[in-house]
């Protein structure tokens, strides 16, 4: 057996039992994914605009089983008509036999402190699916009876986050998976299987340094555990304007024991832009993968001006 399907199997028996925790997706371009972690920033910054931004990512290419994962998320700052900003997350995740699929709505209240900047705190509440599909081939007729079968579960998924935006720079404090929901259904013989969700948690922050080198450098961080394993993002990008409201970046990424990643960007009009990513496994599955794949889009729409109303006294003609 060849040893990229050897890890598959791995990875997949891993993914396929009842197990304690769980690791959510990795994206390379979480500055455009803040949202669906860190609910407090939904609206956050917009000032008047919706924006929806799609994220696909293939990780570890040519990797049997490996995590194919999309993203679907729209926020906007409604704050024209109530305090704070409403958003809709959702995220589709596909790894071996088992496919998770995750729906929040978001909500976050904006506090301003002063001339600091705005501390956004959001919920995010939802719905979590998770389901598994093997298509074992046994050695034999017989199927081996501890293998797990065919089953689907839903449950709660409630998010929780602080986000403070400041004039060049931001923190972020949040927690994904506050129920710790149980996913549990029987198969078609009575057997119970199950997939338990764990909490994770996230501390995120970045900040703007204006006029670098005829340009912009962006610099970012995110940290993320669910008390078992810890992981962080570290990047960079150089931010180029070209005028006319179109403006580029190139970057870096290190992520702590899994991968390096160049990060690109165009922003051909003021409401759209485009990214790619190319993560460069660094991890035990290097001498295997081909690397990771990441590409995004996000468009914002500007709501217009309310009318300007006047009027005049008859006596004042």
């Amino acid at each position: 057996m060849k040893l990229n399907k050897s890890l598959a199997g791995l990875i997949l028996l891993m993914v396929s039992f009842s197990t304690l925790a769980q690791q959510d997706k990795l994206i390379t371009h979480f500055i455009e994914d803040k949202m669906s972690i860190n609910p407090g920033k939904t609206g956050l910054g917009l000032y008047n605009s919706i924006c929806a931004t799609s994220i696909y990512r293939n990780q570890w290419d040519k990797v049997n089983g490996a995590p194919n994962s999309a993203v679907l998320n729209v926020e906007a700052d409604l704050s024209r008509f109530f305090p704070g900003g409403i958003g809709l997350s959702l995220y589709h995740d596909a790894i071996g036999f088992a496919v998770q699929n995750n729906l929040a709505v978001n909500y976050s209240y904006p506090i301003t402190i002063g001339n600091l900047g705005t501390l956004g705190l959001g919920i995010g509440v939802g719905i979590m699916n998770y389901g598994l599909k093997p298509e074992w081939v046994p050695p034999s007729t017989a199927q081996d009876p501890d293998l797990p079968d065919e089953f689907a579960a839903t449950n709660l998924d409630l998010n929780f986050g602080a986000y403070f935006n400041g004039k060049n720079f931001y923190v972020g404090l949040s927690s994904t998976h506050l129920t710790e929901s149980l996913l549990a259904d029987q198969d078609a013989s009575g057997f119970e299987q199950s997939y338990q969700t764990a909490r994770h948690y996230y501390i995120m922050g970045g900040k703007k340094f204006a006029n670098m080198f005829g340009g912009t450098i962006d610099a970012q961080v995110l940290m993320r555990t669910d008390l078992v394993k810890f992981s962080a993002d570290f990047n960079a990008r150089y931010i180029y304007d070209f005028g006319n409201s179109k403006m580029g970046y190139g970057g870096l990424t290190v992520r702590t024991s899994d991968a390096v990643a160049l990060m690109f960007g165009y922003t051909p009009m003021s409401n759209l832009t485009v990214g790619y990513s190319y993560d460069i496994t660094v991890n035990k599955l290097s001498s295997i993968s081909r690397g990771s794949h990441e590409i995004f889009f996000k468009y914002c729409y500007n709501l217009p001006e309310p009318p300007k109303q006047s009027a005049r006294h008859p006596r004042w003609l």
